[in-house]
């Protein structure tokens, strides 16, 4: 049976992929206090178990991309996805930072795979005009599975007789539903039984670029690794995520710390996120709608993601404005306001890459630029550790506030880059 529109029921699986994985590292960050106080953890050690995770993402993103280009998508991220459920389930029996940091850095070993098949997936299945609200679809799954994570911990670790080992054992379940529906659906276009003949059409160049890429004579991986690492726009968006994927991480790992240590609220009132989340959702769709707009009114792809992206770099000072918030409404109201913008420029940092990688490296390429995101979360959660120990959590949001307008400025230059299908051999 064909299925019309195929290409938009492959992004809500990847929208489903990327719910899982983001609840999935959220709940950490959610049950820090009770697991802390529990397991006689200090904010240091906390800092270090997150560090961990974050050092195993940053290695994982340097070669899963790669697995990614090998295999293809489809057996890819379902080994992803079973990897990070099992070490997610495991996280529920630690009984020390030890155990615990060991779990959290299995976690990352698979996690960081999804963020390198879901935008080659989208590279297979969405044409230029498409493709920033493609991206934007699974990467609302990011803010949405953090919107989820707060109201499972909020009835399961509150449960008197389940608790937060508990919340760990769901990763599992949900994710071998998925892994199911995934097996069954994905394919590339060119080989779909279910896709039909409009669609096919509409995918043509896509189709073709990929019949040219698997005909083009095989380079060595020393030779594909040197190009990757040779081409300045890989530094360059690389630089970029270091910079601000920080802020991201920041409001999953330590925002429901300072709402607790600061704003006095309790674990159940720390499922005021939602709405933070929510309006992240909000910025990863209409980011992809903005650019998607501009692109199929004649701007280049690269242009018209920057051009959004500025938007979001104007927005985003803001954060220097929350620890001079009176109450805990406004905090959240401005917590909204940035991530919202931050995720409107992720969504458009992400097709940028898409919009200028050849596809024969597209995963790799992205899995290096990515490690820069894991990098930046490693310093930021020292430097967090420090300015709670020593000051408050006031420095964190007044550096937060000058990071997308210093990565603008190192990326600019991008808006003139050819798209992919013209982009030199790497």
């Amino acid at each position: 049976m064909k299925i019309p529109r195929l290409r938009w029921l492959i992004a809500v699986a990847l929208l489903g992929a990327a719910v899982l994985n983001y609840i999935d590292r959220s709940v950490l960050g959610l049950l820090a206090g009770t697991i802390q106080k529990d397991l006689g953890i200090s904010n240091d050690q906390y800092a270090s178990v997150v560090n961990w995770f974050l050092v195993a993402y940053t290695l994982a993103y340097l070669f899963s991309g790669r697995l990614v280009d090998k295999i293809g998508v489809r057996a890819s991220l379902a080994i992803f996805v079973a990897w990070w459920s099992v070490s997610n389930a495991l996280t529920g029996l630690a009984q020390s930072v030890r155990s615990l940091s060991i779990f959290r850095f299995m976690l990352g070993l698979g996690e960081a795979g999804g963020f390198t098949a879901s935008p080659k997936a989208v590279s297979e299945w969405f044409p230029a005009s498409e493709r920033a609200i493609a991206v934007g679809i699974y990467s609302l799954g990011g803010a949405l599975g953090a919107a989820i994570a707060p109201i499972l911990v909020a009835n399961i670790a509150g449960h008197p007789e389940l608790g937060w080992r508990w919340v760990f054992a769901l990763s599992p379940v949900l994710a071998g539903i998925w892994l199911v529906f995934w097996i069954w659906l994905y394919r590339p276009p060119a080989s779909h039984p279910r896709i039909t003949d409009e669609e096919r059409a509409l995918l043509a160049d896509n189709i073709k670029a990929s019949a040219a890429n698997a005909a083009a004579p095989k380079e060595s991986e020393a030779a594909l690794w040197r190009g990757v690492f040779r081409e300045p726009m890989v530094w360059r968006l690389m630089l970029a995520r270091m910079l601000t994927d920080p802020v991201w991480y920041f409001f999953q790992f330590w925002m429901p710390k300072y709402l607790q240590e600061t704003r006095g609220l309790d674990q159940k009132g720390v499922a005021i996120m939602w709405m933070v989340f929510i309006a992240a959702d909000v910025g990863f769709l209409l980011g992809g709608v903005f650019s998607g707009r501009l692109v199929k009114r004649g701007g280049t792809p690269p242009a018209s993601r920057l051009w959004v992206m500025l938007g979001s770099a104007c927005i985003l000072p803001m954060t220097g404005l929350i620890p001079a918030m009176p109450t805990t409404g406004w905090v959240i109201f401005l917590a909204m306001v940035v991530c919202y913008g931050h995720t409107q420029w992720l969504t458009n940092l992400t097709s940028l890459v898409v919009d200028v990688t050849p596809k024969r490296i597209l995963a790799t390429s992205f899995g290096v630029i990515a490690a820069g995101s894991a990098l930046g979360g490693i310093f930021m959660n020292k430097m967090v550790a420090w300015f709670v120990s020593h000051h408050s959590y006031d420095g964190c949001f007044y550096v937060m506030a000058f990071v997308h307008p210093i990565a603008l400025v190192v990326i600019w230059g991008l808006r003139k880059r050819t798209t992919e299908t013209d982009a030199p051999p790497a």
